[in-house]
C-alpha cells in the first residue's frame, strides 16, 4: 500500500480491551518447534460493523449510507479529502480470513456513542481489493485501521500457500501459557494479486464475430498521469479469458494483448447463449489468474 511493502507476506496486527503491554507470535511448521515471528508492541484499532455496507462504486466517492462501526480499541479521526487521495485513513473490512480483505478510506468519521463511530465520504476497492469486494459485508465484519500498529510477518516467499501453526498472546508469558490462542493458517501473498482488468467492452452482440477489448491496470506505480501506459507489473502481459454458462465452463482461452475476438463460429461451437459471461483476469506467473472483469453475452 505505500510501495514499500514485501508483497507475498501478509499483514499482522493485536489488539485487546485488556491490552497486555505487547502481544508474542510465535509460529512453527505444522507439527514442529515454535520461535518467536512477531512482537507486537502497540494495539491495533480494531472492531467490528455494526450495519450492513453494501458494495460501493469504485473511482469516485461513496457517499451511501453510513458504516457504523464499534471499536475494541483505538480511535478513528475526519481527515481532509487531499490526505485521504493521498493514503490516510485506510481500513481494511473483511472476514477474518487472511485473505478475504477490502481496504477502503474515508474521509469523515463521526463519534456517535462511546467506541461507536459512523464512517462517510469513503474510497471503495483500493490498491486492488475492488477484486474481492462482495455484494455486501454483512453486519459483524472485523475492521482494522491500517496504521503503524499493523506489522507485516516476516514470511519466507518458500512458506507462502503452506499451512503453518501460530500461538499469540502476552509477550510476557510463554507460548504454551492458557492465555494464548492457536491458530493454523496459510497465507496467498495477496499483493502479487494481478488487479482486475477495467473496461472491458465489444461493439458486437451475441451472433457475429465479437471484438472484445479492455484496459489493464498495474499493482506497482500506477498512479503517475505522465506516463501513456501504466507500467507492466508481472513478468509478462497475460491474460486468461473464459466463457462461462452458470458454473460450465464453454471456452478457456489464453491472450498476450488486451483484445479477443470471440468469433461466431466459435459461440455456435460453444453453445453460447444470453446470459452467459466472458470474464477477463491478468495472469501473473507467481500468484497465478487475478480477479476478473464480466461481460454478460445478451
Amino acid at each position: 500500500m505505500r510501495g514499500d511493502e514485501v508483497p507475498h507476506a501478509p499483514h499482522v496486527c493485536a489488539t485487546a480491551r485488556d491490552w497486555p503491554g505487547a502481544v508474542a507470535l510465535y509460529g512453527a511448521d505444522l507439527g514442529g518447534e515454535f520461535a518467536l515471528e512477531e512482537l507486537l508492541p502497540a494495539r491495533a484499532t480494531v472492531g467490528l460493523t455494526r450495519t450492513e455496507f453494501l458494495a460501493g462504486p469504485l473511482g469516485r466517492w461513496d457517499r451511501g449510507a453510513d458504516l457504523e462501526v464499534e471499536l475494541i480499541a483505538g480511535t478513528l479521526d475526519s481527515q481532509e479529502r487531499l490526505a485521504v487521495l493521498g493514503g490516510a485513513n485506510r481500513l481494511a473490512i473483511g472476514d477474518g480470513s487472511p485473505e478475504n480483505w477490502e481496504v477502503i478510506q474515508f474521509a469523515e468519521a463521526e463519534l456517535i456513542a462511546p467506541n461507536r463511530y459512523l464512517i462517510r465520504n469513503r474510497l471503495r476497492g483500493q490498491y486492488g481489493s475492488d477484486g474481492v469486494m462482495p455484494v455486501a459485508w454483512p453486519v459483524g465484519s472485523y475492521v482494522v485501521l491500517m496504521d503503524a500498529a499493523v506489522e507485516q510477518l516476516d514470511l519466507a516467499i518458500s512458506q507462502r500457500r503452506i499451512a503453518r501453526d501460530y500461538r499469540f498472546g502476552p509477550a510476557r508469558r510463554a507460548y504454551d501459557d492458557p492465555s494464548y490462542v492457536a491458530l493454523s493458517a496459510a497465507f496467498d501473498g495477496a499483493g502479487l494479486r494481478p488487479y482486475a482488468p477495467v473496461h472491458l467492452r465489444t461493439p458486437d452482440s451475441l451472433g457475429n464475430d465479437m471484438a472484445f477489448h479492455w484496459i489493464r491496470r498495474t499493482r506497482i506505480e500506477g498512479d503517475s498521469w505522465d506516463m501513456e501506459e501504466v507500467p507492466l507489473g508481472e513478468e509478462s502481459e497475460r491474460y486468461r479469458l473464459q466463457v462461462l454458462s452458470g458454473t460450465t465452463v464453454l471456452r478457456d482461452a489464453r491472450v498476450s494483448t488486451p483484445a479477443w475476438v470471440y468469433a461466431a463460429a466459435m459461440q455456435t461451437s460453444d453453445g453460447a447463449s444470453p446470459g452467459d459471461v466472458v470474464q477477463v483476469a491478468q495472469i501473473s506467473a507467481r500468484y497465478g489468474a487475478g480477479p476478473v472483469a464480466e461481460w454478460i453475452l445478451g
